[in-house]
């Protein structure tokens, strides 16, 4: 099967992870997922092929050299679709020989997909694109990933005579929920070092990302009715928008980019008595990352001054930081992905990542993981779309790599 069928097959499938959810997976669907999955490594020929409750999918790739000679590297992508778009009953499309212009995604509802808003689009022309009927994502992120560590796997498979060290595969559960790493077994899995092959255009190295916290803000209001209110009511959806009036204008993430942090709002919700506040603070540099967090508790020292002791609440839970700091002592997995990038011409495009990632908790949990792109533009949403060749020539990158990791 090639990496296009395979990719067909798997988005044909409703993965979407659910933040509401308290189990893991977060939703049932998953978990039929990572059992069709599972069936087909071992039909395969992938050894040690196993699913756990939580819908952890890992198999090995064996050795074809004497197993001390080389490091266990990893493979690894997540199953989960975001919930920002309906991941129900996808419809791909391929559309050959793309010519440049503008696409027309679905005709009844008039939905575009333009070269205008989308200039990504350009450097495609006079390739094969996968691309959505308008009404549901993709599934790129990160079905394409599973369809090439498969695709690459099964090429592996099918000539012995390449030498590799043991490989490892693995496929997460609730990446997109920020869960994908929670009950990933680091020791089970045992590869030495690993990378994600998850979203972004094919070339794409990661190895920086977000420093990253949620702060929990409650704001404590006092109701009196309306007609006698004066000098007794304390509105808290007031205090609530208060608080956000005083977070920095410059640091929202619609003014950011690049490795500029931000500090975001997510969600408000409040009445007279009682209003809460949901952020996420971000940046790549820990310095700035904790003044983040510091301005937000000044804030609330400030209006608890303001209106007395208790009136606002905040609590900040960091939630994943910076991998750099793991990654940079490894430098051969950087050299490596740039050697196997210029050997089989590919462009190199290194960026931070402006979110977070499995690779970044798995580093800090020992194992160092920097992340590949798979050839997909505009995850989590209805204008996705992946390069047929694209995802073709990063099946190419993870069996160069491969082969890298034998001595």
């Amino acid at each position: 099967m090639n990496v296009t069928e395979r990719f067909l097959k798997y988005v044909s499938i409703d993965t979407t992870s659910n933040p509401e959810s308290q189990t893991t997976p977060s939703t049932e669907s998953q978990l039929t997922f990572a059992h069709m999955l599972e069936t087909e490594m071992k039909e395969m020929g992938l050894a040690d092929v196993s699913c756990d409750e939580h819908g952890y999918v890992f198999a090995t790739i064996p050795s074809t050299v004497s197993e001390d000679t080389g490091v266990v590297l990893g493979f690894i992508a997540h199953m989960d679709t975001s919930d920002a778009a309906s991941g129900i009953n996808i419809h791909p499309r391929i559309i050959k020989n793309y010519d440049g212009q503008d696409i027309l995604l679905n005709e009844e509802a008039n939905i575009v997909m333009s070269t205008k808003e989308f200039s990504c689009m350009a450097q495609y022309e006079g390739r094969d694109l996968i691309v959505t009927d308008g009404l549901t994502l993709l599934g790129g992120d990160d079905k394409a990933g599973v369809a090439e560590i498969l695709t690459a796997a099964e090429y592996l498979l099918s000539h012995p005579e390449i030498p590799h060290g043991k490989i490892r595969i693995g496929f997460t559960p609730d990446e997109e929920i920020g869960a994908g790493a929670d009950f990933f077994d680091v020791k089970k899995f045992g590869a030495d070092f690993a990378y994600t092959i998850d979203g972004g255009q094919c070339g794409e190295l990661e190895y920086e990302n977000f420093n990253a916290a949620s702060a929990y803000v409650d704001f404590a209001g006092i109701s009196i009715h309306p007609g006698s209110a004066k000098n007794h009511m304390i509105n808290a959806s007031l205090l609530a928008m208060e608080f956000q009036s005083m977070m920095p204008e410059a640091q929202k993430p619609e003014h950011t980019e690049g490795y500029e942090g931000f500090i975001h709002l997510e969600s408000v919700k409040g009445e007279v008595e009682h209003a809460s506040s949901l952020y996420i603070i971000r940046d790549h540099d820990m310095e700035l990352f904790e003044q983040k967090k510091q301005f937000m508790s000044r804030a609330a020292a400030y209006m608890n001054a303001k209106y007395g002791e208790g009136t606002v609440s905040l609590r900040i839970e960091d939630s994943y930081f910076n991998m750099k700091e793991q990654i940079i002592p490894h430098q051969h997995l950087i050299d490596n992905v740039l050697k196997v990038y210029e050997k089989v011409g590919v462009t190199p495009v290194v960026l931070p990542i402006r979110g977070g990632t499995d690779g970044a908790k798995l580093s800090f949990m020992g194992l160092p993981c920097p992340n590949l792109g798979t050839g997909g533009h505009n995850c989590h949403g209805r204008f996705e779309f992946v390069c047929i060749q694209s995802m073709e020539k990063c099946v190419e990158v993870i069996v160069e790599l491969a082969k890298l990791y034998c001595k």
